[in-house]
């Protein structure tokens, strides 16, 4: 049943006479506090904020000293108590609020600045479980929501970004707050401590192995606005999770303008995909991402090398392209990009080196991640449908963690079987029906995206054509080539189109009840194929 509302006007302006101040975050807490006891306001507080208050010689009173208990439980309790709540919550016009008020001397707090136990930093941190645990604010996040709600009469502050605000909201209004002003900081309020709680909740099912919980929120904090989303007349912001996994969200842009909507999006698939080759295992790797999906990836035996062959494969689609780097960005490797007008450079490091030759090109983005991230990994991803949320576990499988089972009369070669590995790993991140070319380390042509996977076949056939002309090569790199589709072959039809661009050897999930004509095609072909058990839709 819904609680009737009185229908109490809520004040334009409120003197700020009293105000609470409890934050673990202590960041320009002594400046808002001289400016607050400028005004004549008196400083309630707790803990180690009242301790930094006094020591910097401001008059201000220790909650429990208001409350005449003292805190407990190593800090556990220490606002919870009806003298601080009703002080947050009276509604000061209302007669029944006053004469509670008055009999049980509560003192109205006009302002709340608070901020919370740095849980999200503890996760991220990977801190063990008690520790975790004890790092969920109570009491914090229970004075904000009074607060709040109480908006009318109390201005709530939770981010330090905005002390400067506040200050200059006092000063404009005569030591007062207007209500708009309040209604906004309100809104901030309850998105942060949803925020908050979404980053426990979601940490609760991870560490607890629930896959669907009965209630299941996304959360992040806003990085930037960006100046609009995937098209012009569509808004868009960016917003960190507090995942601590390296790439786009927590990398450091070193050079170049604001990245946009469609940078982001291409830059994190770039970034998930170089993450499959570790540099100790593969070596130097690159991938170029266009539109979300790979035109190039590559390994070799220097970085400048992986490049050039990454860009081999499709030079043409590279133009404006993501590039991706699975280590140590080098000068003679940065000399090579630049030659080609590039959107983003995303790297684990740079040296100063190819920092100075990058700043050449002042517009382009050159992102440093300080690692790389780990494709075995847990974690979600979410999108929304009307009405709705889909959310899963990260594509967190490997080729390399499967059995492959050979199902043609001809075992793959050593050189064959290294290649489908390749393909396939970058498969896995093509958007789906996906099939890729791959020799020798390099992709020989990729198709993507198509309805119909004999198309996507045909496509990335066509692509090592084109790439064939432009290199000057005798013939496109599909001859004698390894072929991987993310999902099973449904007809022969496809496969024969890749043995016709010339593939010698095939990997695939399997699984389709044609499975026994595609291996007979194989066969008939003298190709060697292999099952993987694992399918890798992407869409």
């Amino acid at each position: 049943m819904a609680v009737a509302s009185k229908k109490i006007p809520a004040p334009d302006l409120v003197r700020i006479r009293t105000a609470l101040l409890s934050v673990s975050d202590k960041t320009g807490i002594i400046e808002l506090a001289q400016a607050l006891a400028a005004q004549g306001v008196k400083l309630l507080s707790t803990g180690g904020t009242h301790k930094a208050i006094a020591a910097a010689g401001l008059d201000v009173t220790d909650v429990s000293d208001v409350t005449g208990f003292p805190e407990i439980m190593d800090g556990r309790v220490k606002t919870l108590h009806p003298t601080v709540h009703g002080g947050l919550l009276a509604i000061r016009d209302d007669a029944e609020h006053q004469a509670a008020m008055k009999e049980h001397r509560i003192e109205g707090i006009d302002l709340a600045v608070i901020n919370l136990y740095p849980f999200e930093e503890v996760r991220a941190a990977g801190g063990d479980y008690p520790t975790t645990v004890e790092n969920i604010d109570i009491g914090g996040p229970a004075m904000i929501r009074a607060s709040a709600k109480n908006h009318a009469y109390v201005a709530i502050v939770t981010d330090p970004s905005d002390y400067v605000g506040v200050i200059e909201a006092l000063k404009a209004n005569d030591g007062q707050t207007p209500y708009a002003f309040r209604q906004k900081l309100a809104a901030k309020a309850y998105a942060r401590t949803a925020a908050y709680d979404t980053a426990i909740s979601n940490w609760f099912a991870e560490a607890l192995d629930i896959a669907t919980p009965q209630y299941r929120t996304i959360g992040g904090i806003l990085k930037e606005e960006m100046r609009y989303g995937e098209n012009p007349h569509q808004s868009a912001g960016f917003y960190v999770t507090g995942e601590n996994r390296p790439g786009v969200a927590t990398a450091t842009l070193l050079q170049g303008k604001q990245l946009s909507y469609n940078n982001i999006n291409d830059t994190d698939g770039a970034f998930e995909l170089i993450g499959e080759f570790a540099p100790e295992r593969t070596g130097p790797a690159c991938a170029i991402i266009k539109h979300a999906n790979p035109c190039g990836v590559a390994t070799g035996p220097t970085l400048k090398d992986a490049y050039l062959r990454a860009l081999a494969c499709d030079s043409t689609s590279a133009f404006g392209g993501i590039i991706a780097l699975n280590q140590l960005l080098d000068a003679e490797t940065a000399e090579e990009i630049v030659k080609l007008f590039t959107e983003v450079i995303i790297a684990p490091e740079v040296t100063d080196e190819a920092k100075a030759v990058i700043a050449a090109k002042k517009n382009l983005r050159l992102l440093v991640t300080g690692g790389l991230p780990d494709p075995r990994s847990r974690g979600i991803t979410a999108k929304t449908v009307a009405g709705g949320l889909l959310v899963q576990s990260r594509d967190n499988g490997m080729i390399d963690d499967v059995e492959l089972k050979v199902v043609t009369k001809r075992q793959p070669t050593a050189q064959e079987l290294e290649d489908l590995k390749f393909a396939y790993t970058v498969a896995k991140h093509v958007k789906s029906n996906a099939i890729v070319y791959a020799k020798q380390g390099q992709t020989a042509g990729i198709g993507a995206g198509q309805m119909s996977r004999i198309d996507s076949a045909r496509i990335a056939a066509l692509k090592a054509e084109d790439a064939a002309k432009v290199m000057g090569w005798s013939e496109p790199m599909t001859k004698g080539s390894a072929v991987a589709s993310e999902a099973f072959f449904p007809f022969a039809d496809g496969l024969l189109s890749a043995i016709a661009a010339g593939a010698t050897a095939v990997v695939q999930p399997g699984g389709s009840m044609r499975d026994a004509e595609v291996i007979a095609a194989a066969d008939e072909h003298n190709v060697a194929m292999v099952f993987t058990g694992m399918r890798h839709f992407r869409h």
